[in-house]
C-alpha cells in the first residue's frame, strides 16, 4: 500500500474517532527540533550524571490537566483494588458499574471525579492497597468518566495484605524501572529492575572507583533491615543502600538552578539526561507548569540511576543530546481515545520515542519521552 494514502487513511481513522485500538504502521520522522521550538542549554554535570536543560519560547496552556498526585491527594481521583466498591460521582448520580472480579496483580480501578482531564505519567507511583504499584503507560483520564480498568506493575514484591484504596506517594521510579513498565511491559522486567537497581550491568574490567554505588548486594541490605516486602520507596530511602540520594540530587537542584536562573524570554521545559558517555533519557513537556510540577521527583529518579550505573567520568556531547530532540524513522502503534488523548510509540533500533497528545480542551503533545534502551 502507498505510504502517502496510508497516511491519510489513518488519519482520517483518527479524525472519525474510530481508531481506539493499537495499529501499527511506519512513521516518518524529522530530522530537526526547530519545529518543536526547543533548545537545549549548556550541560549540568556532576560526578556520573549529566543533564542537557530544554528550553523554548513557546509554551501550551496545560492549566486544565489535573495530575496525578493533585487528583488523589484532593480526593478528586480514587484508585482502588479491582472488586472494591466504588461510588460515582456523576451529574446524574447514578451509581457506577460494580466490579465483582477479584483483585489483580497488574490491573486496578480508577475514578476521575474532577471536571479536569487526568494526566498519567508511566512510572509514577502509587501507595497502599495491597501492593504498591506503578501506571504502566502515560495516559489522559477524561472528566467524570466511569470507573475503569488502569494497567499498572508491582513494585512491592512480597506484600499482598488488606487494603484496597490507593494514596499519592509523589515518586516516580528510575528510568531502568520505567524503560521496563512502559516498553517492554513485563512485570517480572520490572521487578528485576528494582531489585537490581538498573538494567545496565557493570562490566567485571571496571576499576572498583568505577563500580555501581547502589548495587544488588546493597539493596538485598535494604530489604533484610528496612524493606522486608520490597517496597519501592523504603528500598530506595533505606541507609542501607550505602549512600544519600538526597546529598546527590541537592547537589544536582544546585547547579541546575545556577544555570537556568538567568533566562530571558524562554523557559525550562524539559531535560535530556546522559549517564557517563551515554545520551540515555529525556522528559519534556507542552510547559514550564507541567515540567515544574513532576522535575523534583524527576531528578531523584535520574539521581537513583545514576548511582546504579557504573561511575564513568566520560562526558555525552552537545550534539549527542541533540539527537534526541529529532523524531525517529521507525516503526509505530498507536493507541487512541476518541476527543482525549492519543498516545504514540516509536521503535527505530536501541531508541524509543513516545509521546502523549492530548485531544481536548486543544490538541497538544503534554509529554514526549525519549529512551535508549538498555534492555
Amino acid at each position: 500500500m502507498d505510504r502517502k494514502f496510508l497516511g491519510f487513511l489513518v488519519g482520517s481513522l483518527v479524525a472519525l474517532g474510530s481508531l481506539s485500538c493499537l495499529t501499527t504502521i511506519w512513521a516518518k520522522g524529522e530530522k530537526s527540533a526547530a519545529n518543536n521550538g526547543w533548545r537545549l542549554l549548556d550541560p549540568i554535570t556532576y560526578e556520573n550524571l549529566t543533564i542537557f536543560p530544554v528550553v523554548s519560547s513557546r509554551e501550551m496552556d496545560t492549566s486544565p490537566f489535573l495530575t496525578l498526585d493533585e487528583g488523589l491527594a484532593s480526593g478528586q481521583v480514587l484508585i482502588t483494588e479491582q472488586g472494591a466498591e466504588i461510588l460515582r460521582r456523576s451529574r446524574d448520580s447514578r451509581p457506577a458499574p460494580q466490579y465483582d472480579t477479584s483483585a489483580s496483580v497488574n490491573q486496578l480501578v480508577l475514578v476521575n471525579h474532577s471536571k479536569r482531564p487526568l494526566l498519567l505519567l508511566a512510572g509514577e507511583l502509587v501507595s497502599g492497597g495491597k501492593q504498591d504499584r506503578i501506571i504502566a503507560k502515560d495516559r489522559i483520564i477524561a472528566p467524570g468518566a466511569a470507573p475503569l480498568p488502569l494497567d499498572v506493575f508491582c513494585v512491592e514484591h512480597g506484600r499482598w495484605s488488606s487494603g484496597s484504596q490507593f494514596s499519592e506517594s509523589k515518586t516516580i521510579v528510575h528510568p531502568s524501572v520505567r524503560e521496563n513498565a512502559a516498553v517492554l511491559q513485563e512485570q517480572t522486567r520490572v521487578w528485576d529492575a528494582v531489585h537490581n537497581g538498573s538494567n545496565v550491568s557493570a562490566a567485571e574490567s571496571l576499576p572498583a572507583a568505577a563500580a555501581p554505588r547502589i548495587n544488588g548486594r546493597n539493596l538485598a541490605d535494604a530489604v533484610n533491615s528496612s524493606a522486608p516486602t520490597e517496597s519501592y520507596a523504603k528500598l530506595y530511602e533505606s541507609r542501607a543502600v550505602g549512600v544519600s540520594i538526597e546529598g546527590f540530587v541537592e547537589e544536582v537542584q544546585k547547579r541546575f538552578d545556577r544555570a537556568t536562573s538567568d533566562l530571558k524570554g524562554e523557559h525550562v521545559v524539559g531535560v535530556v539526561v546522559a549517564y557517563g558517555g551515554e545520551v540515555a533519557w529525556s522528559d519534556i513537556f507542552a510547559s514550564r507548569e507541567l515540567f515544574d510540577h513532576y522535575w523534583a521527583k524527576l531528578l531523584r529518579s535520574y539521581a537513583v540511576e545514576a548511582l546504579a550505573r557504573p561511575q564513568l567520568r566520560e562526558r555525552a556531547s552537545m550534539n549527542d543530546a541533540r539527537e534526541f530532540l529529532s523524531r525517529l524513522n521507525g516503526r509505530e502503534r498507536i493507541e487512541s481515545e476518541p476527543n482525549v488523548y492519543r498516545w504514540r510509540e516509536v521503535t527505530a533500533g536501541s531508541l524509543v520515542e513516545i509521546e502523549l497528545d492530548a485531544l481536548q480542551p486543544q490538541p497538544m503533545t503534554v509529554h514526549r519521552l525519549m529512551i535508549h534502551r538498555t534492555s
